[in-house]
């Protein structure tokens, strides 16, 4: 484990499916903590298995984490992986039958989470609690309902699902994706409403939710009435908001520092700076493995140290406590047991 003084933000990916030598020389750096898995990554579950195990081996406090919400954001989705529904799904059923859309939501929980944890991930970066406004270009069918009360109770039933299956959550877009209609991975996206109407709508599953989020991932949007930088980048979205106002306690994650949304912040060491600063636990840098040998993902961990050593950023302890809290704290049940679990059997018939 780490000394009280290191704090290790950096959540990184690999080119491919196994890990090489420049993997496995940033994984072993002082200033990384985590691995996000893609699509790439898969091959079959006893590859990504044997992949996760290693990363393990060489960093046993690291956090490997994946993008696995259902719908179209789902990585791995062949040899025995259940395909989830998007998380509209619930919300329609929501509209039919309630008290059944929260027992399908926690089934969902409940698969997902298991079925990830018998591969060796810890964390999938879900729930979302964006509010489908109908005209987000990445938002769309991933958001549960346009309610936020619908979205907070979905989420919170999805939320214990993972629990069960001894798996940490993410409520994300913080405080909101799905009125801005730019897609923030490639664009620049612009939310006007005043700080009084997100907060009375969008970001109210985030105040209801507060004692049941493990982490929070914050938008690649910037909210002009409130502040010139995006929500990632943004003390007073992070600490007087997030923290402050609404009393959240758990990691906060900034999301991918190569998307377009997080430019404004400049280069993605720059980025990084701005996001520690204004508050975040974790950075996740995606998608630059596979750039230049990796180049960029040197330049970001290199960066990072050097600019710890000018004083530019602070490790904190508290900020890796939180990261390690998003470590799964239970064995998992191996997937040939699991296939005959009662709980997940019971759990796949509920799915709607």
């Amino acid at each position: 484990m780490h000394s009280p003084q290191t704090h290790a933000p950096v959540i990184l990916d690999v080119a491919g499916t196994e890990l090489n030598a420049d993997d496995r020389r940033r994984l072993q750096h002082p200033l990384t903590g985590g691995l996000i898995f893609f699509g790439r990554n898969w091959q079959n579950r006893h590859q990504l298995t044997a992949m996760a195990a290693e990363a393990k081996s060489l960093r046993p406090d690291l956090l490997i984490a994946v993008d696995h919400e259902g719908g179209r954001v789902q990585r791995f989705r062949t040899d025995g992986f259940t395909h989830l529904p998007p998380m509209r799904a619930l919300g329609e059923l929501w509209m039919q039958d309630a008290m059944r859309a929260t027992d399908a939501a926690t089934a969902c929980g409940y698969v997902l989470g298991s079925e990830l944890r018998a591969c060796g991930v810890d964390l999938s970066f879900t729930p979302v609690l964006d509010l489908d406004h109908g005209q987000s270009a990445v938002i769309g069918d991933r958001a549960f309902h346009r309610d936020p009360r619908v979205v907070a109770l979905l989420a919170k039933s999805l939320m214990h699902g993972l629990l069960r299956a001894g798996m940490a959550n993410c409520g994300k877009h913080f405080p909101a994706h799905g009125y801005a209609k730019a897609d923030s991975h490639h664009a620049n996206a612009v939310d006007k409403r005043s700080l009084k109407a997100i907060l009375a709508d969008d970001a109210k599953p985030y105040d209801w939710l507060s004692t049941s989020l493990s982490s929070v991932m914050p938008a690649h949007v910037t909210f002009p009435k409130v502040d010139s930088q995006p929500a990632g980048f943004s003390r007073r979205w992070l600490q007087d908001i997030l923290r402050g106002q609404l009393g959240f306690q758990g990691a906060i994650c900034c999301d991918d520092l190569s998307m377009e949304g997080a430019r404004v912040a400049g280069s993605a060491l720059e980025g990084g700076i701005a996001a520690l600063n204004a508050g975040c636990d974790l950075l996740l840098l995606c998608n630059q493995s596979i750039v230049d040998g990796g180049a960029p993902v040197d330049d970001l961990l290199d960066g990072l140290l050097k600019a710890q050593e000018q004083g530019r950023w602070e490790p904190d302890a508290a900020s890796d406590d939180r990261r390690l809290a998003l470590l799964a704290q239970t064995a998992p049940i191996p997937w040939d047991e699991l296939m005959h679990w009662p709980d997940y059997l019971h759990a796949i018939t509920r799915l709607p």
